[in-house]
């Protein structure tokens, strides 16, 4: 959704200011973003898009969806490494002054769509608000009783979006943060020190699989009073050692507001095992980690308040781990799957994904995390 409305708002973005430049939309994607962002700015007049993924670190359904994305003005590039790896190439080349330089030369400026860009996060406020609506229409709330949020986020952009509808006045109890066994994010709110330190690990849930956070900069610039100097010290003290910890006024805040847990790779299948058999209801990888997370807490606090789990990714995309889970044995991969999933579970294939079978792969480009400067320059020669 919120990458439907980013490419036409920087459209007339740069009509309504007479920008003759074309604008480069680069995007580090751990697995969803990527084709959401393609889907959205594909041949978007004076836009191109770059996307580059984790080889081996994404979903075969993910990858297919991306290496076959239609569109002029597309490209795609596997990175070998994680998504840490490259999200910190896609900074890096950003704050290249000598690239951004060559690039205005050729007539192309440099901007973002994963939730590096505020215009990916602010239409994301309204989720929140539209459940919290839906749940006063339907009788589960009345207006202005208090909801919990449980929200599966490795960048935090997504739970981020929901501490700011909270702060517009959406009555929200606890932000409920979900990670995977990369539980950076946990460890975090519970202690108010962030150390990316420790192994990474590739899981089902490849969406969340970040060991840094990238907004979690803009919850400390809030809880610091926009203390920006206080900010940049915990950053650079990132930069260098990899770790930080803020302050006791921000530790107090984030106690009061948030409640991290993580959920493992068993706990993942079995959630979706449980939402299946007992609801009925056919939830994917990431969602299963909310489901799981939303359930610990509420056995480790007692508050019966309302809480949504957010769902943010189709179980078709994850078809093999889904099976699985479900106590199937997947014949085949990727794309392969979808017809397995569909006769297993009777729920129907996301339309967008069954137009995936047979499709031609448009892109095979793959490069080391230093190569990713020439793939944007080659791109935009």
């Amino acid at each position: 959704m919120a990458l439907q409305m980013l490419p036409q708002l920087l459209s007339a973005a740069l009509r309504k200011t007479g920008e003759s430049k074309t604008v480069c939309i680069l995007v580090a994607t751990s697995g969803d973003t990527g084709k959401a962002a393609m889907e959205g700015f594909a041949d978007v007049p004076q836009t191109k898009i770059l996307v580059f993924y984790p080889k081996d670190g994404v979903s075969k359904v993910q990858e297919t969806q991306m290496v076959t994305q239609d569109g002029a003005n597309v490209g795609v590039c596997a990175v070998e490494g994680n998504f840490d790896d490259a999200q910190a190439g896609v900074k890096r080349i950003f704050s290249d002054e000598a690239i951004r330089a060559t690039l205005a030369d050729r007539g192309y400026f440099l901007s973002s769509a994963n939730s590096i860009n505020w215009g990916r996060i602010l239409p994301q406020v309204v989720y929140y608000i539209s459940a919290y609506c839906d749940l006063v229409r339907d009788g589960k709330l009345s207006m202005g009783d208090k909801v919990n949020f449980c929200v599966p986020t490795g960048n935090f952009g997504d739970i981020l979006a929901a501490y700011y509808a909270k702060r517009m006045g959406l009555p929200v109890g606890k932000l409920i943060c979900a990670s995977n066994c990369n539980d950076v994010l946990t460890d975090f709110l519970r202690t108010g020190v962030y150390d990316k330190n420790r192994p990474f690990h590739t899981t089902m849930s490849p969406s969340m699989d970040i060991l840094v956070s990238s907004n979690l900069e803009r919850l400390l610039f809030d809880l610091s009073g926009e203390n920006d100097a206080e900010v940049k010290g915990y950053m650079d003290a990132l930069a260098k050692t990899g770790k930080y910890e803020v302050s006791d006024a921000i530790k107090a805040a984030l106690a009061d507001q948030f409640w991290g847990g993580f959920c493992g790779e068993a706990g993942t299948s079995a959630a979706i095992a449980k939402y299946y058999k007992e609801n009925g209801y056919l939830i994917d990888t990431h969602t299963a980690v909310a489901a799981s997370v939303m359930e610990q807490y509420r056995k480790a606090t007692g508050d019966k308040t309302v809480t949504v789990f957010v769902s943010t990714a189709s179980p078709y995309k994850f078809c093999d781990h889904v099976l699985r889970a479900i106590g199937e044995t997947p014949a085949g991969d990727g794309v392969e799957l979808l017809d397995q999933l569909h006769e297993t579970t009777g729920t129907a294939i996301p339309r967008r994904l069954a137009a995936l079978k047979g499709k031609a792969r448009r892109f095979d480009l793959t490069c080391e995390k230093p190569g990713m400067d020439s793939v944007v320059l080659e791109f935009l020669k």
